[in-house]
């Protein structure tokens, strides 16, 4: 009687160590998942001083004239009356051998 209840309970401990290193809920699945949550973090992080940087460029080009005219100029190439344009092409050297 005894060595059946020893033989069981030595079955269940197995039982729950397979469980523990290689079954639904392991330790490997535990560090897995919390190198995820890491990376999602980082990512959030990220985000986060990405839409910073967004809010902070709404509310200047909401409130400032000088940031919509530097935004003019840069990406349409935009320039006020009385201003003269002048676009510089540099010649390009031959390649040798030709």
């Amino acid at each position: 009687m005894t060595r059946w209840v020893i033989l069981g309970l030595l079955l269940l401990l197995g039982l729950l160590q397979y469980r523990l290193w290689v079954g639904e809920g392991s330790l490997e699945e535990l560090h897995a998942l919390r190198a995820q949550i890491d990376a999602y973090r980082a990512e959030l992080e990220r985000l986060e001083a990405r839409n910073l940087a967004l809010a902070a460029e709404v509310e200047n080009l909401r409130t400032g004239l000088q940031a919509i005219e530097d935004r003019a100029r840069s990406e349409l190439g935009m320039i006020q009356r009385g201003e003269v344009f002048l676009q510089v092409i540099e010649k390009t050297q031959p390649e040798a051998g030709q």
